[in-house]
C-alpha cells in the first residue's frame, strides 16, 4: 500500500524525536490504532486530529502538508493549484474532501489557507471535532452545512462563516452536488 507524503512526514518527525505511537496517542488523546493506520496507509484524518498530531509533534500543520520554500509574496494561480490531501473515513470508504493548499511553500505562515472541494459523501456519518484556533470559510459554489455546537447552518455561494474552532464543529456538503469553499485556519 502506498504511503502518503503526510504519513511519511509524521513518521519521520516521530523517529527524529523518539516518539512512539503510544507516546503520540497520549499526547493527542487519539487511539494508537488510529495513529498506526495514519502512519502506514494513504489515509488522512480530518483536520481536527491532524492538528492534534502537529501540535503533539511541535510543528505547524503546514509542516505535515508541504516542505517547499518560497519567497514573499506567495502567489498560487488557479490552474496551478495542486491537491495537497484528500480525506477519507477509512480504506474502504469514499473520498469526502479534497484540500488544495494555498499557502504551500510559505514556511513562515501563521494561517493555513485552502481551496476545498466538499463531496456529497462528506454528509455521511458526520462527526464533530474541535481544535485550537479559528476558521473562516467562504462558500464558492454549491451549498454546505456547518454544524457548530448545537447549531446547524446552511450556507450557499457567497456566504461566509467565521468561528472559534475549539467548539465542536463539522463542515459537510448539503445536497447531491459537490460544493467548493475557501477556508482559512488560524492555529495559535
Amino acid at each position: 500500500m502506498k504511503i502518503s507524503k503526510v504519513s511519511k512526514r509524521i513518521k519521520k518527525i516521530m523517529e527524529d524525536r523518539g516518539i512512539s505511537i503510544q507516546d503520540l496517542g497520549q499526547r493527542t488523546g487519539l487511539d494508537p490504532d488510529f495513529l498506526e493506520t495514519i502512519t502506514k496507509e494513504d489515509l488522512y484524518p480530518s483536520l481536527g486530529p491532524l492538528l492534534k498530531i502537529a501540535r503533539a509533534l511541535g510543528v505547524r500543520l503546514g509542516t505535515l502538508i508541504d516542505d517547499q520554500v518560497s519567497q514573499d509574496p506567495l502567489i498560487v494561480r488557479k490552474d496551478a493549484a495542486q491537491e495537497s490531501l484528500s480525506m477519507l473515513r477509512g480504506a474502504d470508504k469514499p473520498e469526502e474532501l479534497k484540500f488544495y493548499s494555498l499557502g504551500m511553500g510559505k514556511t513562515d505562515r501563521h494561517m493555513e489557507p485552502f481551496y476545498v472541494e466538499i463531496l456529497p459523501e462528506s454528509a455521511l456519518d458526520a462527526k464533530l471535532s474541535s481544535h485550537e484556533g479559528e476558521e473562516f470559510i467562504v462558500v464558492n459554489s454549491g451549498r454546505i452545512k456547518v454544524v457548530y455546537g448545537q447549531e446547524t447552518h446552511v450556507l450557499k455561494a457567497g456566504d461566509s462563516i467565521y468561528y472559534n474552532s475549539v467548539a465542536p464543529h463539522y463542515v459537510s456538503c448539503e445536497g447531491d452536488e459537490k460544493a467548493t469553499i475557501y477556508a482559512v485556519l488560524y492555529i495559535p
